[in-house]
Protein backbone atom coordinates (compact mmCIF):
# COMPACT_ATOMS: atom_id res chain seq x y z
CA UNK A 1 0.00 0.00 0.00
CA UNK A 2 1.51 3.32 -1.06
CA UNK A 3 0.94 6.82 0.17
CA UNK A 4 -0.51 7.70 -3.24
CA UNK A 5 -3.39 5.23 -2.87
CA UNK A 6 -4.64 6.71 0.42
CA UNK A 7 -3.90 10.36 -0.36
CA UNK A 8 -7.45 11.23 -1.57
CA UNK A 9 -8.89 10.07 1.78
CA UNK A 10 -6.28 11.96 3.79
CA UNK A 11 -6.75 15.08 1.66
CA UNK A 12 -10.52 14.90 2.22
CA UNK A 13 -10.01 14.73 5.98
CA UNK A 14 -7.43 17.53 5.95
CA UNK A 15 -9.90 19.75 4.08
CA UNK A 16 -12.73 18.87 6.50
CA UNK A 17 -11.84 20.19 9.98
CA UNK A 18 -15.52 20.41 10.98
CA UNK A 19 -18.84 18.77 10.11
CA UNK A 20 -19.71 21.85 8.05
CA UNK A 21 -16.60 21.38 5.92
CA UNK A 22 -17.44 17.67 5.50
CA UNK A 23 -20.81 18.59 4.03
CA UNK A 24 -19.43 21.44 1.90
CA UNK A 25 -16.70 19.23 0.44
CA UNK A 26 -19.15 16.38 -0.16
CA UNK A 27 -21.53 18.80 -1.88
CA UNK A 28 -18.67 20.05 -4.08
CA UNK A 29 -17.86 16.51 -5.21
CA UNK A 30 -21.51 15.77 -5.90
CA UNK A 31 -21.91 18.99 -7.89
CA UNK A 32 -18.84 18.19 -9.96
CA UNK A 33 -20.44 14.81 -10.74
CA UNK A 34 -23.63 16.44 -12.00
CA UNK A 35 -25.79 16.30 -8.87
CA UNK A 36 -28.24 19.19 -8.47
CA UNK A 37 -28.74 20.85 -5.06
CA UNK A 38 -32.30 21.01 -3.74
CA UNK A 39 -33.77 23.15 -0.98
CA UNK A 40 -36.18 21.73 1.59
CA UNK A 41 -38.12 24.99 1.36
CA UNK A 42 -38.85 24.68 -2.36
CA UNK A 43 -41.10 22.40 -4.42
CA UNK A 44 -39.23 19.41 -5.86
CA UNK A 45 -39.66 18.25 -9.43
CA UNK A 46 -37.52 15.15 -9.96
CA UNK A 47 -36.73 13.71 -13.36
CA UNK A 48 -36.14 10.00 -14.16
CA UNK A 49 -32.41 9.44 -14.04
CA UNK A 50 -31.95 12.72 -12.17
CA UNK A 51 -29.23 13.21 -9.56
CA UNK A 52 -29.84 15.42 -6.52
CA UNK A 53 -28.75 16.29 -3.00
CA UNK A 54 -30.19 18.28 -0.12
CA UNK A 55 -28.59 19.60 3.06
CA UNK A 56 -29.97 20.46 6.47
CA UNK A 57 -28.22 22.86 8.84
CA UNK A 58 -25.17 22.74 6.52
CA UNK A 59 -23.99 19.76 8.58
CA UNK A 60 -26.11 16.88 7.24
CA UNK A 61 -26.58 15.87 3.61
CA UNK A 62 -28.62 13.32 1.69
CA UNK A 63 -27.80 12.57 -1.95
CA UNK A 64 -29.90 10.39 -4.24
CA UNK A 65 -30.28 9.21 -7.80
CA UNK A 66 -33.73 8.69 -9.31
CA UNK A 67 -33.94 5.48 -11.37
CA UNK A 68 -35.08 5.38 -14.95
CA UNK A 69 -37.74 2.82 -13.99
CA UNK A 70 -38.56 2.24 -10.33
CA UNK A 71 -39.25 -1.39 -9.45
CA UNK A 72 -37.28 -1.59 -6.20
CA UNK A 73 -36.69 0.48 -3.11
CA UNK A 74 -34.10 2.71 -1.51
CA UNK A 75 -30.51 1.46 -1.55
CA UNK A 76 -29.03 3.50 1.23
CA UNK A 77 -25.75 3.88 3.12
CA UNK A 78 -25.21 6.33 5.97
CA UNK A 79 -22.35 7.70 8.07
CA UNK A 80 -21.87 10.72 10.31
CA UNK A 81 -20.14 14.02 9.63
CA UNK A 82 -19.17 15.00 13.19
CA UNK A 83 -16.27 13.98 15.43
CA UNK A 84 -15.52 14.59 19.13
CA UNK A 85 -13.94 18.00 19.70
CA UNK A 86 -14.01 21.05 21.92
CA UNK A 87 -16.54 23.74 20.97
CA UNK A 88 -15.88 27.41 21.68
CA UNK A 89 -18.41 29.11 23.95
CA UNK A 90 -20.10 32.32 22.83
CA UNK A 91 -17.99 34.48 25.13
CA UNK A 92 -14.79 32.54 24.70
CA UNK A 93 -11.92 34.79 25.81
CA UNK A 94 -10.56 34.34 29.32
CA UNK A 95 -7.91 36.86 30.40
CA UNK A 96 -5.87 36.12 33.51
CA UNK A 97 -2.29 35.65 34.72
CA UNK A 98 -0.92 37.39 31.65
CA UNK A 99 -2.55 34.89 29.27
CA UNK A 100 -5.49 34.77 26.90
CA UNK A 101 -7.27 31.44 26.99
CA UNK A 102 -10.44 30.23 25.29
CA UNK A 103 -13.44 28.89 27.16
CA UNK A 104 -14.59 25.63 25.60
CA UNK A 105 -17.14 22.88 26.08
CA UNK A 106 -16.65 19.21 25.33
CA UNK A 107 -18.56 17.90 22.28
CA UNK A 108 -18.93 14.13 22.34
CA UNK A 109 -16.97 11.51 24.25
CA UNK A 110 -13.25 11.90 23.74
CA UNK A 111 -9.83 10.84 24.95
CA UNK A 112 -9.02 14.22 26.45
CA UNK A 113 -5.34 13.52 27.17
CA UNK A 114 -4.64 13.26 23.44
CA UNK A 115 -5.41 16.98 23.02
CA UNK A 116 -2.54 18.18 25.20
CA UNK A 117 0.57 19.82 23.75
CA UNK A 118 -0.49 19.72 20.09
CA UNK A 119 -0.76 22.64 17.69
CA UNK A 120 -4.45 23.49 17.32
CA UNK A 121 -6.64 25.91 15.46
CA UNK A 122 -10.35 26.67 15.15
CA UNK A 123 -12.79 25.84 12.36
CA UNK A 124 -16.52 25.80 11.75
CA UNK A 125 -18.99 28.41 10.58
CA UNK A 126 -19.93 32.01 11.24
CA UNK A 127 -23.10 33.96 10.57
CA UNK A 128 -22.57 37.52 9.39
CA UNK A 129 -24.81 40.43 8.51
CA UNK A 130 -24.43 40.92 4.75
CA UNK A 131 -26.56 42.92 2.31
CA UNK A 132 -29.52 43.01 4.66
CA UNK A 133 -29.44 39.25 5.28
CA UNK A 134 -27.74 36.81 7.66
CA UNK A 135 -25.20 34.83 5.64
CA UNK A 136 -23.38 31.66 6.62
CA UNK A 137 -19.62 31.46 6.02
CA UNK A 138 -17.22 28.60 6.62
CA UNK A 139 -14.03 29.39 8.47
CA UNK A 140 -10.82 27.42 8.96
CA UNK A 141 -8.01 29.45 10.51
CA UNK A 142 -5.15 27.86 8.64
CA UNK A 143 -2.33 28.46 11.13
CA UNK A 144 -0.98 27.06 14.37
CA UNK A 145 -3.02 29.18 16.77
CA UNK A 146 -3.59 27.35 20.05
CA UNK A 147 -2.15 24.79 22.45
CA UNK A 148 -3.64 23.09 25.51
CA UNK A 149 -0.54 22.87 27.73
CA UNK A 150 -0.17 19.95 30.11
CA UNK A 151 1.07 20.39 33.68
CA UNK A 152 4.73 19.45 34.22
CA UNK A 153 5.33 16.16 35.99
CA UNK A 154 7.21 18.05 38.72
CA UNK A 155 3.90 19.70 39.67
CA UNK A 156 1.71 16.63 39.24
CA UNK A 157 3.74 13.58 40.24
CA UNK A 158 0.75 11.22 40.01
CA UNK A 159 -0.22 12.11 36.46
CA UNK A 160 1.05 8.83 35.02
CA UNK A 161 -0.81 6.79 37.62
CA UNK A 162 -4.03 8.69 38.28
CA UNK A 163 -4.86 10.79 35.27
CA UNK A 164 -8.01 12.82 35.73
CA UNK A 165 -8.90 16.01 33.87
CA UNK A 166 -11.36 18.75 34.72
CA UNK A 167 -12.95 19.95 31.49
CA UNK A 168 -13.36 23.52 32.78
CA UNK A 169 -9.87 23.79 34.27
CA UNK A 170 -7.42 21.52 32.48
CA UNK A 171 -8.68 21.54 28.89
CA UNK A 172 -8.79 25.24 28.00
CA UNK A 173 -6.53 26.19 25.09
CA UNK A 174 -3.98 28.99 25.30
CA UNK A 175 -4.42 31.60 22.58
CA UNK A 176 -1.60 33.96 23.51
CA UNK A 177 0.04 36.17 26.05
CA UNK A 178 -1.18 39.63 26.92
CA UNK A 179 -3.27 40.84 23.99
CA UNK A 180 -5.94 43.37 23.26
CA UNK A 181 -9.54 42.71 24.19
CA UNK A 182 -11.47 40.76 21.56
CA UNK A 183 -8.37 39.39 19.81
CA UNK A 184 -10.16 36.18 18.77
CA UNK A 185 -12.99 38.06 17.06
CA UNK A 186 -10.44 40.26 15.29
CA UNK A 187 -8.60 37.19 14.02
CA UNK A 188 -11.79 35.60 12.72
CA UNK A 189 -13.03 38.81 11.11
CA UNK A 190 -9.70 39.23 9.35
CA UNK A 191 -9.82 35.62 8.16
CA UNK A 192 -13.25 36.19 6.58
CA UNK A 193 -12.51 39.74 5.52
CA UNK A 194 -15.57 41.12 7.28
CA UNK A 195 -16.02 43.79 9.93
CA UNK A 196 -16.22 42.57 13.52
CA UNK A 197 -19.65 44.11 13.99
CA UNK A 198 -20.98 41.99 11.10
CA UNK A 199 -20.43 38.76 13.05
CA UNK A 200 -23.72 37.67 14.67
CA UNK A 201 -23.18 34.01 15.60
CA UNK A 202 -20.78 31.10 15.32
CA UNK A 203 -20.28 27.35 15.68
CA UNK A 204 -16.53 26.95 16.10
CA UNK A 205 -14.57 23.87 17.16
CA UNK A 206 -10.94 23.19 18.00
CA UNK A 207 -9.13 21.08 15.42
CA UNK A 208 -5.67 19.57 15.42
CA UNK A 209 -3.06 20.84 13.01
CA UNK A 210 -0.96 17.69 12.79
CA UNK A 211 -0.76 16.29 9.29
CA UNK A 212 -2.00 12.80 8.53
CA UNK A 213 0.68 10.12 8.28
CA UNK A 214 1.14 6.89 6.36
CA UNK A 215 3.41 4.71 8.43
CA UNK A 216 4.49 1.18 9.42
CA UNK A 217 7.23 -1.03 8.03
CA UNK A 218 5.10 -1.68 4.95
CA UNK A 219 3.20 1.61 5.00
CA UNK A 220 0.20 -0.37 6.15
CA UNK A 221 -1.25 2.14 8.64
CA UNK A 222 -2.67 5.65 8.47
CA UNK A 223 -3.05 8.11 11.32
CA UNK A 224 -5.15 11.26 11.20
CA UNK A 225 -7.71 13.25 13.05
CA UNK A 226 -11.39 12.48 12.48
CA UNK A 227 -11.01 9.03 10.92
CA UNK A 228 -14.18 8.29 12.88
CA UNK A 229 -16.25 8.83 10.83
CA UNK A 230 -14.87 10.63 7.81
CA UNK A 231 -13.25 7.42 6.59
CA UNK A 232 -16.74 5.94 6.19
CA UNK A 233 -18.14 9.16 4.70
CA UNK A 234 -15.40 9.05 2.07
CA UNK A 235 -15.87 5.35 1.30
CA UNK A 236 -19.64 5.67 0.92
CA UNK A 237 -19.35 8.79 -1.22
CA UNK A 238 -16.89 7.18 -3.64
CA UNK A 239 -18.94 4.00 -3.93
CA UNK A 240 -22.11 6.04 -4.46
CA UNK A 241 -20.53 8.11 -7.24
CA UNK A 242 -18.98 5.07 -8.96
CA UNK A 243 -22.04 2.80 -9.23
CA UNK A 244 -25.59 2.97 -10.54
CA UNK A 245 -28.74 0.86 -10.54
CA UNK A 246 -31.46 1.62 -13.07
CA UNK A 247 -34.28 0.16 -10.95
CA UNK A 248 -33.67 1.36 -7.39
CA UNK A 249 -33.20 4.74 -5.70
CA UNK A 250 -29.59 5.04 -4.56
CA UNK A 251 -29.19 7.17 -1.42
CA UNK A 252 -26.11 8.35 0.51
CA UNK A 253 -26.86 10.00 3.86
CA UNK A 254 -24.45 11.83 6.14
CA UNK A 255 -25.84 12.94 9.49
CA UNK A 256 -24.52 15.34 12.09
CA UNK A 257 -24.56 14.97 15.88
CA UNK A 258 -24.02 11.20 16.09
CA UNK A 259 -21.38 11.83 18.77
CA UNK A 260 -23.97 13.49 21.02
CA UNK A 261 -26.91 11.14 20.46
CA UNK A 262 -28.37 12.22 17.09
CA UNK A 263 -31.36 13.91 18.75
CA UNK A 264 -31.29 17.11 16.69
CA UNK A 265 -33.11 18.40 13.64
CA UNK A 266 -30.16 17.28 11.51
CA UNK A 267 -29.37 14.04 13.36
CA UNK A 268 -30.22 10.48 12.37
CA UNK A 269 -33.07 10.45 14.92
CA UNK A 270 -34.72 13.44 13.23
CA UNK A 271 -37.27 13.40 10.43
CA UNK A 272 -34.65 14.39 7.85
CA UNK A 273 -34.34 10.92 6.35
CA UNK A 274 -38.08 10.25 6.30
CA UNK A 275 -38.80 13.70 4.88
CA UNK A 276 -36.39 13.24 1.98
CA UNK A 277 -37.40 9.65 1.14
CA UNK A 278 -41.09 10.49 1.30
CA UNK A 279 -40.66 13.50 -0.99
CA UNK A 280 -38.71 11.37 -3.46
CA UNK A 281 -41.51 8.82 -3.46
CA UNK A 282 -44.14 11.51 -3.96
CA UNK A 283 -42.32 12.53 -7.12
CA UNK A 284 -41.74 9.07 -8.60
CA UNK A 285 -44.62 6.99 -7.16
CA UNK A 286 -48.37 7.61 -7.46
CA UNK A 287 -49.16 7.33 -3.75
CA UNK A 288 -48.25 6.38 -0.18
CA UNK A 289 -48.90 2.71 -0.89
CA UNK A 290 -46.01 2.67 -3.36
CA UNK A 291 -43.78 4.50 -0.88
CA UNK A 292 -44.35 1.79 1.72
CA UNK A 293 -43.81 -0.92 -0.88
CA UNK A 294 -40.52 0.69 -1.82
CA UNK A 295 -39.43 0.84 1.83
CA UNK A 296 -40.19 -2.89 2.21
CA UNK A 297 -37.64 -3.64 -0.53
CA UNK A 298 -35.08 -1.20 0.83
CA UNK A 299 -31.80 -1.78 2.61
CA UNK A 300 -29.39 0.34 4.60
CA UNK A 301 -25.72 0.10 5.50
CA UNK A 302 -25.05 2.10 8.67
CA UNK A 303 -21.31 2.79 8.56
CA UNK A 304 -19.29 3.87 11.59
CA UNK A 305 -15.77 2.78 12.45
CA UNK A 306 -15.12 -0.22 14.71
CA UNK A 307 -12.58 -1.14 17.37
CA UNK A 308 -9.58 -3.11 16.19
CA UNK A 309 -7.77 -5.44 18.59
CA UNK A 310 -5.36 -3.29 20.59
CA UNK A 311 -1.76 -4.57 20.39
CA UNK A 312 -1.16 -3.95 24.10
CA UNK A 313 -4.62 -4.82 25.38
CA UNK A 314 -6.21 -7.65 23.39
CA UNK A 315 -8.20 -8.52 26.51
CA UNK A 316 -10.56 -5.59 25.86
CA UNK A 317 -12.10 -7.31 22.84
CA UNK A 318 -14.08 -10.51 22.47
CA UNK A 319 -12.01 -13.64 22.02
CA UNK A 320 -13.31 -14.57 18.56
CA UNK A 321 -15.59 -11.69 17.49
CA UNK A 322 -12.73 -9.24 17.08
CA UNK A 323 -11.28 -7.32 14.18
CA UNK A 324 -7.92 -6.33 12.74
CA UNK A 325 -6.78 -3.45 10.58
CA UNK A 326 -6.25 -4.21 6.87
CA UNK A 327 -8.42 -7.32 7.02
CA UNK A 328 -11.59 -5.88 5.57
CA UNK A 329 -14.94 -4.36 6.42
CA UNK A 330 -16.39 -5.01 9.88
CA UNK A 331 -19.96 -6.19 10.52
CA UNK A 332 -21.01 -5.10 14.02
CA UNK A 333 -23.48 -7.11 16.11
CA UNK A 334 -25.13 -6.44 19.47
CA UNK A 335 -27.84 -8.53 21.11
CA UNK A 336 -29.36 -5.41 22.69
CA UNK A 337 -29.62 -3.79 19.23
CA UNK A 338 -27.21 -0.93 19.73
CA UNK A 339 -26.29 -2.18 16.29
CA UNK A 340 -29.06 -3.05 13.86
CA UNK A 341 -27.45 -6.13 12.33
CA UNK A 342 -29.49 -9.33 12.38
CA UNK A 343 -29.35 -12.64 10.55
CA UNK A 344 -31.06 -11.28 7.44
CA UNK A 345 -29.02 -8.11 7.10
CA UNK A 346 -25.75 -9.91 7.84
CA UNK A 347 -26.60 -12.47 5.15
CA UNK A 348 -27.09 -9.65 2.65
CA UNK A 349 -23.77 -8.04 3.64
CA UNK A 350 -21.99 -11.39 3.30
CA UNK A 351 -23.51 -12.02 -0.14
CA UNK A 352 -22.60 -8.57 -1.46
CA UNK A 353 -19.07 -8.81 -0.02
CA UNK A 354 -18.57 -12.18 -1.72
CA UNK A 355 -19.70 -10.73 -5.06
CA UNK A 356 -17.35 -7.75 -4.60
CA UNK A 357 -14.41 -9.87 -3.43
CA UNK A 358 -14.26 -7.94 -0.15
CA UNK A 359 -13.25 -9.65 3.11
CA UNK A 360 -15.62 -9.31 6.08
CA UNK A 361 -14.89 -9.37 9.79
CA UNK A 362 -17.32 -9.56 12.68
CA UNK A 363 -17.29 -7.51 15.85
CA UNK A 364 -19.16 -7.97 19.10
CA UNK A 365 -18.31 -6.48 22.48
CA UNK A 366 -17.16 -8.64 25.33
CA UNK A 367 -20.31 -9.62 27.18
CA UNK A 368 -19.03 -7.93 30.34
CA UNK A 369 -18.26 -4.59 28.68
CA UNK A 370 -20.53 -1.80 27.46
CA UNK A 371 -19.70 -0.63 23.96
CA UNK A 372 -20.74 2.38 21.94
CA UNK A 373 -23.68 2.82 19.62
CA UNK A 374 -24.24 4.46 16.27
CA UNK A 375 -26.89 5.97 14.02
CA UNK A 376 -28.49 2.95 12.34
CA UNK A 377 -31.08 2.02 14.96
CA UNK A 378 -32.04 5.68 15.41
CA UNK A 379 -32.57 6.21 11.68
CA UNK A 380 -34.58 3.00 11.49
CA UNK A 381 -37.00 4.34 14.08
CA UNK A 382 -38.01 6.92 11.45
CA UNK A 383 -37.96 4.71 8.35
CA UNK A 384 -37.92 0.98 9.08
CA UNK A 385 -36.05 -1.31 6.72
CA UNK A 386 -33.45 -4.06 6.82
CA UNK A 387 -30.18 -2.57 8.05
CA UNK A 388 -26.69 -3.78 8.88
CA UNK A 389 -24.09 -1.91 10.90
CA UNK A 390 -20.61 -1.92 9.42
CA UNK A 391 -17.36 0.00 9.84
CA UNK A 392 -13.63 -0.04 9.35
CA UNK A 393 -11.31 -1.22 12.15
CA UNK A 394 -9.25 1.41 13.95
CA UNK A 395 -7.23 2.08 17.08
CA UNK A 396 -7.54 4.98 19.51
CA UNK A 397 -11.17 5.74 18.68
CA UNK A 398 -12.11 9.26 19.86
CA UNK A 399 -8.51 10.30 20.16
CA UNK A 400 -7.81 13.55 18.33
CA UNK A 401 -5.32 11.49 16.24
CA UNK A 402 -6.60 8.02 15.33
CA UNK A 403 -5.08 5.04 13.50
CA UNK A 404 -6.56 2.74 10.84
CA UNK A 405 -5.49 0.35 8.10
CA UNK A 406 -4.32 1.81 4.80
CA UNK A 407 -6.03 -0.91 2.74
CA UNK A 408 -9.46 -0.95 4.37
CA UNK A 409 -10.92 2.14 2.71
CA UNK A 410 -10.63 0.43 -0.68
CA UNK A 411 -12.60 -2.54 0.70
CA UNK A 412 -15.42 -0.24 1.79
CA UNK A 413 -15.50 1.52 -1.58
CA UNK A 414 -15.74 -1.81 -3.42
CA UNK A 415 -18.52 -3.04 -1.12
CA UNK A 416 -20.46 0.19 -1.68
CA UNK A 417 -20.00 -0.08 -5.45
CA UNK A 418 -21.44 -3.59 -5.40
CA UNK A 419 -24.31 -2.46 -3.19
CA UNK A 420 -25.25 0.59 -5.25
CA UNK A 421 -25.12 -1.42 -8.48
CA UNK A 422 -27.59 -4.00 -7.09
CA UNK A 423 -31.35 -4.20 -7.12
CA UNK A 424 -33.23 -5.58 -4.08
CA UNK A 425 -36.80 -6.81 -4.08
CA UNK A 426 -38.80 -8.43 -1.27
CA UNK A 427 -40.74 -11.15 -3.10
CA UNK A 428 -42.33 -12.72 0.00
CA UNK A 429 -41.85 -11.87 3.66
CA UNK A 430 -38.34 -12.84 4.73
CA UNK A 431 -37.11 -13.40 1.18
CA UNK A 432 -34.97 -10.80 -0.58
CA UNK A 433 -33.76 -11.20 -4.15
CA UNK A 434 -30.58 -9.40 -5.22
CA UNK A 435 -29.90 -8.76 -8.89
CA UNK A 436 -28.29 -6.26 -11.24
Amino acid sequence: MTQHSVRPLLDFIADSPSCYHVVANTAAELTAAGYVPLSEGERWTLAPGGRYFVTRNSSSLIAFRVPETLTGGFMMAAAHSDSPAFKLKEHAELRDNGYVRLNTEKYGGMLMATWFDRPLSAAGRLFVREDGAIAEKLVNIDRDLLVIPSVAIHMNREVNDKASYNKQVDMLPLLGGAAEEGVLKKLIAAELQVAEEQILGSDLFLCIREKAAVWGCNEEFISSGRLDDQQCVFGILKGFLNAHCAQSINVAAFFDNEEVGSGTKQGAASTFLYDVLHRIAQNVCPGDEDFHRAVASSFMFSADNAHAVHPNHPEYTDVNNCTYMNEGVVVKVHAGQKYTSDGMSMAVAKELAARAGVPLQYFANRSDKVGGSTLGNLAMAQVSMNCVDIGLPQLAMHSCYETAGARDTVSLIRLMEEFYASHFEETVSGTLTISK
